[in-house]
């Protein structure tokens, strides 16, 4: 089962979530921070590094000596990423989604994709839990593919929990993308209302199951409980505002740990992620199976 935790706007507490679901298992599983610009992850689990693996794009290269600028290529680029005006193209690596369209489309064959870097993946062991994060390049402009290399190295049969960017632009679709239940985080304030209400047309239009998560309970008002019941979206969890918690997350410790008491919110939020998993996940099937 595929777990993304995703909000509308940052500063939520999806890592929160993230980090301390994960912990309150206690079976194998995987924590995919796919926050590539600013993972975070890690600064609450103390493990063991694994592995770093470097992660490249194809971008296009011109051999100027085959080229007669007919402009084939910037034709077929939706990016911009390679331009020509009747010359030997320029090629902006930085724009470049690696589709490779350009290559195909070049009429003398004079160009070719050679290997440009925009990130790497790091991976650590912290007791049960395998984490896997990406750490995008300073100056790089592209999340999606360096989330997309994080998302491969899932490992079939093993649950996993991914940390997604905030919003709802392309790198959060990428990361939620294929998920079999999606948790929005939210607080119970105006900014926290607006930006749910763009989450969930996004998860919608992803035809993502998902439910909600109301951080900070006790601050601001109950219209997100009232749009929540209005939409029928289940709310599976309320994390209650509790200066201890603010505390324990400033030294980075976990809520189960600095407050064991609540441990139990988030084994019960396992619990209802797997009813709400649909048949065809492993998750599902498991309900399905101790509902006959």
């Amino acid at each position: 089962m595929i777990i993304a935790i995703a909000s509308g706007k940052g500063g939520t507490g999806k890592t929160t979530v993230a980090v301390n679901l994960a912990m309150s298992l206690s079976t194998p599983v995987q924590l995919l921070d796919c926050d590539v610009e600013e993972p975070n992850a890690h600064l609450f689990l103390h493990g063991v590094a694994k592995s770093l693996e470097t992660v490249c794009i194809p971008v296009p290269e011109v051999d100027e000596s085959l080229c007669d600028g007919c402009a084939q290529c910037s034709s077929v680029c939706q990016y911009h990423a390679i331009v020509s005006f009747g010359t030997a193209p320029l090629v902006f690596p930085e724009m470049c989604h690696g589709c490779g369209g350009c290559a195909k489309a070049c009429p003398q064959g004079a160009i070719r994709e050679t290997d440009h870097r925009i990130g790497e993946i790091e991976t650590m062991a912290s007791g049960n839990i395998t984490l896997m994060q990406g750490k995008l390049d300073v100056g790089s402009a592209m999340a999606p593919p360096l989330i997309r290399a994080v998302k491969e190295r899932l490992i079939n049969g093993v649950p996993a929990i991914l940390d997604a960017p905030p919003g709802t632009s392309c790198p959060v679709i990428a990361a939620v993308r294929d998920a079999d239940l999606v948790l929005l985080v939210t607080e119970p304030t105006p900014f926290g209302l607006h930006d749910l209400r763009l989450a969930v047309d996004m998860v919608k239009e992803l035809r993502v199951p998902f439910g909600v998560v109301v951080n900070r309970v006790g601050i601001g008002d109950d219209r997100v409980h009232e749009f929540c019941r209005e939409e029928a979206i289940p709310i599976l969890l309320e994390i209650p505002d509790d200066r201890r918690i603010a505390e324990a997350y400033s030294r980075g410790e976990l809520i189960i740990d600095t407050l064991p008491q609540l441990r139990g919110l988030f084994t019960r939020l396992m619990e209802r992620a797997f009813e709400l998993a649909p048949p065809g996940t492993v998750a599902g099937r498991r309900e399905a199976e101790g509902s006959r």
